[in-house]
């Protein structure tokens, strides 16, 4: 079973950053592709950036294209993302997800995604 671990949330104001980080583990890993995608208090869990297997593809929300970098470490079996001048609508809960099925190609749909972290709190203060 493939446990994912979000870690590097928490409180910034607006303008600063924070990297997010997540582990996977569990279990001998095939190539796989990941996402990190956020939900907000009462909208619907939305994407925020994604890449391949090689880190050759990337994906990017609008909202945080400039802003945000997704990159990974396979030796290490983690995914980051670096977010960059936050904003007080940039928070939300982050997760990470991930997906063997089509590793080579980057993915903005959750539901290509079999296995996702519990999710770590980001919150930009104004």
């Amino acid at each position: 079973q493939v446990q994912l671990v979000e870690s590097g949330g928490g409180l910034v104001q607006a303008g600063g950053s924070l990297r997010l980080s997540c582990a996977a583990s569990g279990r001998t890993f095939n190539n796989y592709r990941a996402g990190w995608f956020r939900q907000a208090p009462g909208k619907e869990r939305a994407f925020v950036a994604a890449i391949n297997w090689s880190g050759s593809t990337t994906l990017y929300a609008d909202s945080v294209k400039g802003r945000f970098t997704i990159s990974r470490d396979n030796a290490k079996n983690t995914v980051y993302l670096q977010m960059n001048s936050l904003k007080p609508e940039d928070t939300a809960v982050y997760y990470c997800a991930i997906s063997e099925r089509m590793w080579y190609i980057a993915s903005a749909d959750p539901a290509n995604f079999a296995s996702w972290g519990q999710g770590t709190q980001v919150t930009v203060s104004s």
